[in-house]
């Protein structure tokens, strides 16, 4: 492949403005509503997908929101009235279910994030976002998207959240003043 960045660039930005003209407003509304209303929140995802929902915990923080991600020693004992997101972005996740099925069992709600929506994880879910992007899962279909793997799922999710943060900050009443007064000093 000798084409150019800018060429590389533009194509692949091109692919994630389709993947975005796909994503449902009702869906991101709903994952929004369930944010607002939970009483303690948490976030699941292995590999690059990790990453990006821990971004959006950190984001989710600087709104003043009580979140958590799995795995951490702070996490607390989740049942009614709390919320945990997982992403699943190639739509099995085993982890992932056991996590679900345990916070499921005391009461808390799940949302699901995925391209592959008719797989097991995301029918677990309570509320299900779907980002209709290339993961592991189908990159070696006959379409293949510009970015190498689940490159295009994980970006597109990692946009959505800050999306999400947006629309979340306006209906919250916060301001970026108050998001940055909860930034860290401690870096």
């Amino acid at each position: 492949m000798n084409s150019s960045l800018a060429s590389l660039g533009q194509k692949a930005l091109h692919e994630l403005g389709d993947v975005f003209k796909q994503v449902e407003d009702d869906a991101a509304d709903a994952l929004i509503d369930a944010i607002i209303a939970a009483r303690h929140i948490a976030v699941y995802g292995c590999g690059r997908e990790g990453l990006a929902i821990k971004g959006f915990a950190m984001r989710l923080f600087h709104l003043g929101l009580d979140v958590h991600v799995v795995g951490d020693m702070t996490v607390p004992h989740f049942g009614q009235g709390d919320l945990l997101i997982v992403t699943a972005g190639t739509g099995h996740l085993n982890s992932g279910e056991a996590f679900i099925k345990a916070a499921r069992e005391d009461g808390a709600r799940i949302a699901v994030i995925t391209s592959q929506p008719t797989l097991s994880t995301p029918k677990l879910a309570d509320v299900l976002t779907i980002i209709p992007a290339q993961t592991m899962a189908n990159d070696q279909n006959t379409k293949v998207a510009v970015l190498p793997m689940g490159s295009m799922f994980e970006i597109a999710e990692t946009i959505l959240f800050e999306l999400i943060i947006l629309r979340l900050r306006e209906r919250l009443g916060e301001t970026a003043e108050t998001m940055r007064a909860r930034h860290t000093n401690l870096e």
